[in-house]
């Protein structure tokens, strides 16, 4: 089967390319494919890319069998791109890792680590890359067994550890509506205490069918950074017998928002930053906040816990010790056996919980909230009656406010097809409570996934809805206004036209004369609120127009005018 892409989000990154053009004359864009100027990905000029440059690597029938380093620097205006251009069916371009050979002009360490490397090495010049994008692109095939030709002609393996996306270190990098895939992990992002990898943003991606046959240490995605960002990507299950984690990290400021997550060992790993006392010791590595997402647990996975938070290198004063705000989520397990929530690593670590749907579909005994430890504060989340707060003898703490919502189903669309969306009769709807305080306002709730990669803006009716997606509803009534405060006068015999503007509400506008009359030979178009026409008649005329939300219609707002026709 093919994969496709969504054309509607090519288009609009397209328009992006075109600005680029315009802002910057001097950036080149390298055209890689059948009939471009360069028929391969190991023509382009890789350790020359200037800050604007874009490299386009056309969809074709078979797939590229190249792999390459970026190591050079953009701007925030002028990032450097990689982008696939999309085939006539929504084809991504194929990067396959397998048999791969790389340019010869390129000289850089840890080939052996990633079909697409970020950072490190000699030709280009060492460097720190930014501002670097990577979209549209299928990306895959970095593990054992497969081989690879080096730039100085050698066969060399991959590791366990390889990645389709390496980045050995980067600042402001964008891997945006990649498939990646059939590599030991989908995703690495690695810092150390020498050099530490920053504003990381990984969204619209399909990450899956990752790992190496009964290995722990390898996963979908394994990244360490300060400052990274998870949205609108897809999860999928690991490869068919890799028990790695479906999303680990190990960063300071890590935001995992309105994604869609199924299998691994874990849905989500969030444990310390072993590797650098940096991301340690930054002020973000004590909050976590993750919201919005679908969290689905197979039956026979792995780990029967759904989210680990804390650490897990044994250094117990290095653990996160802070907060993870987990709100408005859906976790859906069809585990045939018992289910846990979190493990929360220390007493010292907290979840703040609140608004999430927490369903099995085993009876509701075989949920318990905790591992062991932690403190766990639990408000306006839905659960199956019966839950346990531990299925041993817990020295943490869980705190209950009492607000929890109960049921034999929270009321989907249709659970058998995987749409957890809420059904009219569904008890989380306009049952959540407010967010914590210190999520806001950079972590407010605005958006929510859509099957695929894609993402909507939240509705806004009432109070929150439990869970990852919102109930559509009545939208809510927002005041309307005419901000157009007077009209210009006009001498007779001359053509007049004037558009009213407004704000609130939901546009488009309807507009009318509410009492009054125009001048002779106007009138008022009520779509676009313009008043328009030619007045052979002099005089002053005094009108009242009203404007009156195009969904809710009586959500209206009137202001008077005149209008005053001289000789």
């Amino acid at each position: 089967m093919k994969t496709q892409i969504s054309l509607l989000r090519f288009g609009s990154i397209v328009c992006v390319m075109l600005f680029v053009f315009t802002v910057n004359t001097q950036a080149i864009t390298y055209e890689v494919g059948p009939g471009k100027p360069f028929a391969n990905i190991g023509d382009v000029e890789w350790e020359s890319l200037q800050a604007g440059d874009t490299v386009l690597i056309y969809w074709r029938s078979t797939p590229y069998k190249e792999k390459w380093v970026i190591g050079r620097q953009g701007t925030s205006a002028l990032p450097i791109t990689v982008r696939g251009v999309v085939g006539p069916n929504g084809e991504l371009p194929i990067i396959d890792g397998n048999g791969a050979t790389t340019r010869s002009q390129l000289n850089y360490w840890s080939q052996t680590r990633g079909v697409i490397k970020i950072g490190g090495s000699n030709i280009p010049a060492d460097t720190m890359p930014r501002y670097i994008v990577i979209e549209n692109l299928d990306i895959r095939s970095a593990r054992p067994p497969y081989t690879f030709t080096a730039s100085n002609n050698a066969v060399q393996s991959y590791p366990n550890n390889a990645a389709s996306i390496y980045v050995e270190k980067g600042e402001n990098i964008t891997i945006r509506n990649c498939i990646i895939h059939d590599s030991g992990n989908g995703f690495f992002v690695a810092s150390s205490d020498d050099t530490v990898s920053r504003n990381i943003l990984v969204e619209g991606n399909y990450i899956y069918d990752n790992g190496n046959n009964g290995s722990l240490f390898e996963h979908n995605n394994y990244t360490a950074a300060i400052g990274i960002v998870f949205q609108y990507n897809r999860f999928g299950p690991l490869r068919s017998g890799c028990p790695g984690n479906n999303l680990k990290d190990r960063s300071a400021g890590a935001i995992v928002r309105y994604n869609w997550i199924e299998g691994g060992n874990r849905q989500l790993d969030l444990v310390d930053g072993e590797d650098s006392v940096i991301i340690r010791n930054d002020p973000a590595y004590r909050s976590t906040f993750v919201y919005g997402n679908v969290l689905i647990e197979p039956a026979g996975a792995g780990n029967r816990q759904i989210l680990h938070y804390g650490g897990d290198s044994g250094n117990i004063p290095d653990y996160r010790k802070g907060t993870l705000y987990f709100y408005n989520n859906t976790m859906v397990s069809t585990r045939t056996d018992r289910t846990t929530l979190f493990r929360l690593s220390t007493n010292e670590e907290t979840c703040d919980a609140r608004n999430n749907i927490f369903y099995i579909t085993n009876t509701g005994n075989n949920l318990s909230l905790i591992d062991d430890t932690g403190i766990l504060n639990l408000s306006h989340n839905w659960f199956k009656p019966g839950w346990v707060i531990s299925f041993g003898t817990p020295t943490g703490t869980v705190n209950n406010d009492g607000t929890s919502v109960q049921g034999s189903s929270p009321g989907f669309v249709n659970e058998a097809t995987q749409d957890f969306r809420l059904a009219t009769n569904s008890a989380a709807i306009n049952t959540g409570t407010s967010l914590n305080s210190s999520v806001l306002p950079a972590n407010n709730l605005v958006r929510q996934y859509v099957r695929h990669q894609l993402n909507e803006s939240r509705p806004t009716s009432g109070m929150f809805d439990i869970g990852a997606f919102e109930f559509p509803g009545a939208p809510t009534a927002i005041p309307v206004d005419i901000t157009t405060t007077s009209l210009p006068n006009i001498r007779r015999g001359r053509f007049y036209q004037q558009t009213l503007e407004a704000t609130g509400g939901i546009p488009m506008y309807f507009w009318a004369i509410e009492s009054g009359e125009l001048p002779y030979g106007m009138t008022l178009n009520p779509i676009t609120g313009t008043i328009s026409g030619k007045v052979s008649v002099k005089g002053s005329w005094t009108f009242t127009i009203k404007v009156q939300d195009s969904l809710n219609h009586a959500v209206t707002a009137m202001r008077q005018f005149s209008i005053t026709i001289t000789l």
